[in-house]
């Protein structure tokens, strides 16, 4: 069943008539520029940015940033802005603060026109309400286009449909994500880290250390391979690509081999030769054992847009896997994924026609040649996965720069570290729907622990249940629940681990059974069990005691016929008849009263 809100009729409501503009202030990023009061084409107060696009080729912006959030009314299907334009081509956009907390970039068209015009800003289907306004920003990404740019607006509203109740969607999560347990038995094993995003000016940054200390976590868990799936510098200058070699040669030297693959944050500066020059091809084929890696180049935004010999050599590598009898699965790696699991779709690869022919070229080699395969993307800023037509497809979320979803969406950093094996790779004609792919293939999401909590009580009844949670601090600010898609490992003492269907995992159910994906603790024998909850190499544990349930006391009889003691003695035979008529071998005033 499938549930669809709907709503009759339009309404504009405005947002801020800018009669506060003297408090707004100018924000820039590598550009400079001036934020003023004017008035728009009615009289009306309007604000006016100045910038100078000359000082960088990396992306540039001017941003008008609000006193405090604006709160947008209702439930807006867009927001609307006057704009005086000056055909300079720049990208205009809307800073807003999602009903998650989320911070999200509502995009205009490009100003390709000279004068007043009213803008469109439209707010992606799916987007939690109530939104905030925080700032309108001003981008130049072409890194040939420079000058110095002159832009007014005014008479920010909101188009406002009725309010609406939107079903809630029911989360799928692809079991391809372990979460409880580890990859450790898999044959090999392939790290992936993205989206650091730093950049060489600052090699002492927060995020230059959440880089370090991420590749300082993957050497350690001595992987097979490392893949940088895109973004590892912010800005693309060949000051970022020293620093990113410099921490590659201090992080990972010799002790993991890697590929580095780039993302769109790899050509700010230019053209994908500076990446090339500095770190090799951005389009590779190499084969792990019995497993193919393909690594391509989206930093455009498309896979057409790096050149369509990558298309062809994709279609080679897997055409020749298919041939191969020693390759029996192939993991492609590009940093746009073809599907965008947020709301807003601003992560996904642009054409969305070359999306889909990349998924149906996937599911087409592992129907037509009977081997696995999986896409492994990044850019989204969240954690995920998903599967199609038997494909696996993870995305890696932030390995330093903040994350772009919810906590509990898969909204903090980490790696993850994907277990392969070989011997599993060729399903046939006729695979199974899901534990084929799985036996191939899993992935451990890590998520970085500053701090870890377990929620679970210290004493429980015998045959009593509670709900055991945990949670994964990070950034001391963002607290994590430990849950799908992060991966954990429970155990314990006295401790039965079982799956969502109820069977062990583990034996020795002594004192306590746990179920994972419910949570629920059960207590099912006396005694004291230890419950460990580990999360990327940090445990944390509770006694839990279950005490011996004390034995019921005895009920005393009821009287079967209530009455008065007998006249005759109990002892003599008159007696002993007269309890006999009262159905009892004992007298009935010694086991009942009255």
């Amino acid at each position: 069943m499938v549930q669809v809100p709907v709503t009759v009729g339009l309404t504009t409501k405005p947002v801020t008539d800018l009669a506060d503009g003297a408090s707004w202030s100018f924000a820039q990023a590598r550009a400079a520029g001036s934020l003023t009061t004017t008035t728009g084409p009615d009289g009306q107060a309007a604000l006016r940015l100045q910038h100078d696009f000359t000082r960088s080729t990396a992306t540039r912006g001017s941003y008008a940033v609000a006193p405090s959030p604006i709160e947008v009314p209702g439930q807006p299907q867009a927001i609307t802005m006057l704009v005086d334009g000056d055909a300079t081509g720049a990208w205009p956009r809307l800073q807003v603060r999602d009903g998650d907390g989320v911070v999200k970039q509502l995009d205009g068209p490009m100003i390709t026109w000279e004068g007043w015009k009213e803008t469109t800003f439209t707010v992606p289907a799916g987007t939690p309400f109530p939104l905030t306004l925080e700032r309108v920003r001003i981008m130049e990404t072409r890194s040939s286009a420079l000058y110095q740019g002159d832009i007014a607006f005014t008479d920010i509203a909101a188009v406002v449909a009725p309010d609406v109740e939107q079903p809630a969607a029911t989360p799928v999560h692809d079991p391809v994500i372990v979460t409880d347990g580890t990859v450790e038995g898999y044959a090999q094993q392939i790290a992936v880290m993205s989206d650091a995003q730093f950049v060489g000016r600052a090699p002492g940054s927060d995020t230059v250390a959440a880089a370090r200390r991420t590749l300082q976590e993957i050497v350690a868990a001595e992987p097979d391979l490392l893949v940088i799936n895109g973004d590892l510098v912010d800005e693309g200058a060949p000051i970022d690509f020293d620093l990113a070699a410099r921490v590659l040669e201090e992080e990972v030297g010799d002790a993991v081999p890697y590929l580095y693959v780039p993302g769109n944050h790899e050509i700010m500066g230019g053209s994908i030769g500076a990446f090339e020059a500095a770190f090799g091809p951005a389009q590779q084929v190499s084969d792990l054992g019995g497993t193919r890696v393909v690594t391509l180049d989206t930093s455009a935004g498309s896979l057409r847009a790096g050149g369509l010999d990558q298309i062809r050599l994709l279609e080679d590598a897997l055409a020749s896997a298919t041939a191969d009898e020693d390759v029996t699965g192939v993991v492609v790696f590009f940093h746009h994924p073809t599907e965008d699991p947020l709301p807003d779709d601003a992560s996904q690869i642009s054409d969305r026609h070359e999306a889909a022919a990349v998924d149906a070229l996937l599911g087409r080699f592992r129907a037509e040649s009977g081997k696995s395969v999986a896409a492994v993307n990044a850019h989204v800023g969240a954690f995920h996965a998903r599967s199609f037509d038997g494909v696996s497809n993870v995305i890696n979320g932030n390995s330093g720069k903040s994350p772009s979803s919810t906590p509990d969406n898969g909204g903090f950093t980490g790696w993850t570290l994907l277990g392969i094996d070989p011997a599993e790779g060729v399903v046939g004609a006729n695979p199974a729907p899901v534990t084929d792919r799985l036996e191939w293939l899993r992935a451990e999401v890590r998520a970085r622990v500053d701090g870890l909590a377990l929620d679970a009580p210290a004493e429980l009844a015998l045959g009593e249940s509670a709900v055991v949670s945990g949670s994964v601090s990070q950034d001391g600010t963002r607290s994590v629940p430990v849950a799908w898609p992060m991966s954990a490992d429970w155990s314990g003492d006295g401790v039965s681990v079982v799956d969502a269907a109820g069977s062990g995992l583990e034996a020795g159910a002594e004192v306590l059974r746990l179920n994972p994906a419910t949570g629920e603790l059960t207590a099912v024998g006396s005694g004291t069990a230890v419950l460990r909850l580990t999360v990327n190499g940090v445990t944390e544990e509770v006694t839990v005691t279950v005490p011996e349930a004390e034995a019921p006391e005895a009920e005393a009889p009821e009287c079967e016929v209530p009455g008065e003691a007998p006249t005759t003695a109990p002892g003599s035979s008159t007696g002993k008849a007269q309890a006999i008529e009262r159905g009892a071998g004992n007298p009935p005033w010694g086991r009942c009263e009255g």
